[in-house]
């Protein structure tokens, strides 16, 4: 089993992007869950939003307290979360920046632990002019884990998920920004 727990603020999507992981890897006949953590907050503050994803039945129903990997959508949480809570060196950190995973890495005073970056934020204000880095996240993330989910169950999902909910060209945008940091993503 993979557990996967994500940081962001409210409003960037990343509840959403934690239920098309879910839902691409029960396309894929896996068994899957999604469980946001957060309570009456507003937008713009700090969330976490979990997934677990594995071959056989999953009987945990809890937050996951010790991620394989943590998803870091807002930069900013950097500074004010503590995002390496409850990982082991073993642990995989997927961020948003524009730094690279060795700066990162110095930054943060990491020892072990698998590092990826991509500047999410950039790819989503060239695609879609909005600063929502959830499927630019969800593209590196598919990635880092390539035998976890497709990234052709993960289009499919973004398909039923925002197709009749936002533009054509909108629904474009969000498939390039996908396939962009799925390519883009850089780890050491």
């Amino acid at each position: 089993m993979i557990e996967i727990r994500w940081h962001a603020r409210g409003g960037q999507g990343a509840v959403t992007a934690s239920k098309i992981l879910a839902s691409s890897a029960i396309r894929e006949g896996k068994y899957a869950q999604s469980a946001p953590d957060y309570g009456a907050e507003r937008a713009g503050a700090p969330l976490r939003s979990f997934n677990r994803v594995s071959e056989n039945p999953i009987t945990l129903h809890c937050l996951v307290l010790h991620p394989d990997i943590v998803v870091v959508v807002d930069p900013t949480l950097l500074k004010t979360v503590s995002i390496l809570e409850g990982t082991s060196e073993n642990a995989v950190l997927v961020i948003n920046t524009d730094k690279t995973p060795q700066e990162i890495r110095h930054m943060l005073n990491v020892k072990g632990r698998k590092i990826y970056t991509v500047n999410a934020s950039a790819i989503a204000m060239e695609e879609f002019g909005k600063p929502f880095m959830n499927v630019p996240m969800l593209g590196a993330l598919v990635k880092v884990i390539e035998n976890l989910v497709s990234l052709d169950s993960v289009k499919e999902d973004i398909k039923s998920t925002f197709g009749k909910k936002v533009s054509k060209e909108l629904l474009e945008a969000n498939l390039r920004a996908l396939e962009r940091a799925y390519r883009e993503v850089k780890g050491e």
